[in-house]
């Protein structure tokens, strides 16, 4: 009975594992009224920046989250070491609907040290979607290079985000999330300047796989859905923007189109300028050139993006499209749609996605401990082939060990249960055996209870008589 009960248990582990919910994808679509908002990183930090820095709020590694107001300045106090390479990026991301101006409403994003000196560029992330409001991102860095010599030292800098709005925008205040990501160190010293690269500028046809796969784009950068080489297709609402990840190895580079299919309606005729957007984003959510945004007129559209092969190198290029293609990991696809595109699509679009990720890839460049999230990893290749979000991912993970876990303790506990019964089989046979002497076969059953059992330690013989022993079962209580 109790090996039985141990099988069922390991059982019931695969059978749970086997109802593991399959989350459905946007199967319909709502008005623009009911568009998400972006969805900000479990876990994350909260954190009000100051407008002074010297009651600048100290800023940890990972997610936080702030929010900021239009004319607003925020200072974030960090403490860097002189050999590692400090990644700072901000997501703002007013709510769906919300009044914008393209170009005028945007962040800037800085690094300075104690004395109030750059740490390179500045990042400017803006809105320029036809006064579209969505996810806008980008990031700074504080780099330790050869060819550096602002910002080098230890010691106190201050990351710094200042928010600047049109008049004739609005006032919304809007949610920011803040990462802070630290580069490994390179174990044999950073490069030498490269010169110019020698791969091809010229963009390529899309992909042309006969097969869709289904795509779940998610808010943001927290829940992406993931992709891989292919068409995929998703649904897209008027004012909404779907994020995906892609993972690029060193080496590779990225093809990417995101079309819009002919419209059906018979009503809208009205040319759209800056419909659709496709911006792609590095591991370190720091922005891949300008993003793309075509216009519509009711025949299919596509917006198109086509980036240089990933190199430790390129940071040192004054390209900012090639400058951010500096790392492993994974790379996120921005897909946005303008809120008039509802006289086209009312009920939203069907999204096609191409992704072609080219290039073999190459060994890193040599980090001198865990590459983190500037790698790519099996399990990454098959999350995205799968099509999982990474929290599903994590969750399909954490399944199979249960799994794993159960299964084996069912085979421990089969294993001991089968010596233990064997050693009860062998005790009760010897008790069983011939004897000679009292108690034998015959003989006077003087030795015990009747027919020659003996009685245990401390047990009367009526007890013994109570607790006959059986083999399948082990010895009676009191053994």
């Amino acid at each position: 009975m109790v090996t039985g009960r141990t099988t069922y248990r390991g059982i019931a582990v695969l059978a749970a594992l086997a109802a593991v919910p399959i989350l459905p994808g946007a199967v319909g679509v709502a008005s623009a009224e009911d568009v998400p908002r972006y969805r900000m990183g479990e876990g994350a930090t909260k954190i009000a920046g100051s407008p002074r820095s010297t009651d600048a709020p100290s800023l940890k590694p990972g997610l936080h989250t702030d929010a900021i107001k239009r004319g607003e300045q925020k200072w974030y106090a960090v403490n860097l070491d002189a050999r590692t390479n400090a990644y700072f990026s901000a997501v703002a991301a007013p709510t769906p609907g919300t009044k914008v101006a393209d170009y005028g409403d945007k962040l800037t994003l800085s690094v300075q040290d104690s004395n109030g000196t750059s740490c390179g560029s500045e990042a400017r992330p803006s809105f320029n979607g036809g006064g579209m409001a969505y996810p806008i991102a980008d990031y700074v860095t504080r780099r330790i290079g050869a060819d550096r010599t602002e910002c080098q030292k230890a010691g106190p800098y201050y990351l710094v985000i200042t928010r600047e709005g049109s008049e004739t925008s609005g006032t919304d205040t809007w949610p920011l999330e803040i990462n802070y990501l630290n580069e490994p160190r390179l174990e044999g010293g950073t490069p030498a300047k490269p010169g110019h690269g020698t791969w091809s500028t010229a963009t390529p046809a899309p992909r042309t796989d006969a097969t869709k796969r289904h795509a779940r784009g998610g808010t943001g950068f927290n829940d992406a859905g993931s992709v891989a080489s292919g068409v995929w297709k998703d649904r897209i609402r008027p004012g909404e923007t779907r994020f995906y990840r892609v993972p690029v190895d060193w080496g590779q580079r990225l093809n990417l189109s995101a079309e819009l299919p002919n419209s059906t309606s018979s009503r809208a005729s009205a040319f759209l300028a800056r419909v659709l957007g496709l911006a792609v984003y590095n591991p370190a959510r720091g922005a891949v050139g300008d993003p793309s945004f075509v216009s519509y007129t009711g025949k299919p559209a596509a917006a198109k993006e086509f980036t240089a092969p990933v190199d430790y190198g390129n940071r040192f290029d004054s390209t900012g499209s090639v400058n951010a293609m500096r790392f492993a990991g994974w790379y996120y696809l921005a897909v946005s749609l303008h809120p008039d595109a509802a006289q086209y699509f009312p009920k939203g679009a069907e999204l096609t996605l191409r992704v072609d990720v080219r290039g073999t890839a190459k060994d890193g460049p040599g980090y001198a401990g865990p590459a983190g999230v500037f790698s790519v990893t099996p399990e990454d290749r098959a999350t995205a082939r799968k099509g999982q979000t990474a929290q599903e991912a994590a969750k399909s993970g954490t399944l199979m060990t249960v799994a794993y876990t159960g299964i084996g303790t069912g085979v421990v506990l089969l294993l001991g249960l089968g010596a233990w019964t064997l050693v009860a089989r062998r005790s009760a046979a010897r008790a069983a055996g011939p004897r000679s002497g009292p108690g034998a076969a015959g003989g006077p059953a003087t030795a015990g209870g009747p027919g020659g059992r003996p009685s245990l330690p401390g047990q009367s013989t009526a007890s013994a008589q109570q607790a006959p022993q059986d083999p399948r079962f082990g010895p009676p209580q009191g053994w």
